[in-house]
């Protein structure tokens, strides 16, 4: 089966973010479209399980399920239990690989998937999730296994919202995490020393929700002054934030730690800062820090999903 590749009039129904891992759910919230499932992983591959591939009567797909031979494999199938639902057909639940009894479909990795098909989702239970998603919290979505399926498969599919990143500093370090950022898709905000912020001040949208730092926000504070960072490091290890970070050398994180334990800040809340920051070992280059940099953050970000 050649796939229609999705086009302009559906492009909204992905996410402003590197991941794909909301795709399926927002493309069918939007429209007609089965949805396919893993709720089960026999060995190791490639997704995680509640990995998710959604299909519209034309076969049009959106999100990923690895490959395209399995993708295509699905849409076929999703098809099928979409033209059959109409006929009393239900959701179905399907195995793949290792233990499958499709013997002339195999995964390359001697895994077995199961896979629940929904030929007609509850749209208004996938809407709810985008909206709940939109209001920047976590949203689940319940599975409609049949009775008889194994009481260890996924039963509930849980998200997580995109990724944000708020970057307090100044220089050319800023500039390209931001740039690096913004083209991986992951929504960033850039607050620079002098013209967004004033020292020893927390700007006023930080701390009123505006721009409220929640439990999928990084903060990444790129001073080189580093007297610009007590106040609102003081804020940033107050928040949600999962991930709060500071550039600078061995002598600028002692000075810090110390005017922060002098500050009131408990010790729980410094073990949360790092510092230094990234996974390159001293970088140098403002790319190359913000390679590092964001490349430690997305980990931390992948670390907290719910279905590993």
């Amino acid at each position: 089966m050649q796939l229609p590749v999705a086009g302009t009039p559906a492009a909204d129904y992905r996410w402003p973010t590197m991941s794909s891992d909301h795709d399926a759910l927002a493309f069918a919230a939007n429209q007609p479209a089965a949805l396919c499932t893993i709720v089960a992983i026999d060995g190791s591959f490639s997704r995680r399980t509640g990995a998710q591939l959604a299909v519209a009567p034309d076969g049009t797909i959106a999100g990923d399920l690895a490959d395209n031979c399995l993708n295509a494999e699905l849409a076929n199938q999703a098809v099928e239990a979409m033209e059959a639902s109409g006929q009393n057909g239900g959701a179905r639940l399907l195995r793949y690989g290792k233990g499958s009894p499709f013997i002339d479909f195999r995964l390359p990795c001697g895994s077995g998937l199961d896979i629940l098909i929904e030929p007609a989702p509850d749209r208004a239970a996938l809407q709810n999730c985008m909206a709940t998603l939109a209001a920047r919290q976590g949203a689940e979505l319940t599975l409609p296994l049949p009775a008889d399926a194994d009481p260890a498969f996924l039963r509930s599919r849980l998200y997580m919202p995109p990724l944000r990143l708020l970057v307090l500093g100044a220089g050319s370090e800023c500039s390209a995490l931001v740039n690096l950022a913004t083209t991986q898709g992951i929504e960033a905000e850039w607050r620079e020393a002098g013209n967004h912020l004033s020292l020893d001040k927390v700007p006023a949208d930080l701390l009123d929700g505006t721009w409220a730092a929640d439990p999928w926000t990084a903060i990444l504070l790129l001073f080189h002054d580093h007297e610009w960072e007590y106040a609102l490091l003081k804020w940033a290890l107050g928040t949600n934030a999962f991930y709060v970070g500071a550039q600078g050398g061995a002598p600028a994180r002692m000075a810090r730690l110390e005017r922060l334990k002098a500050g009131g800040v408990e010790e729980g809340a410094l073990a949360r800062l790092r510092s230094p920051v990234g996974l390159i070992p001293k970088a140098r280059d403002s790319s190359v820090l913000a390679l590092s940099v964001l490349a430690d953050v997305v980990g931390a970000y992948e670390a907290l999903h719910p279905h590993q």
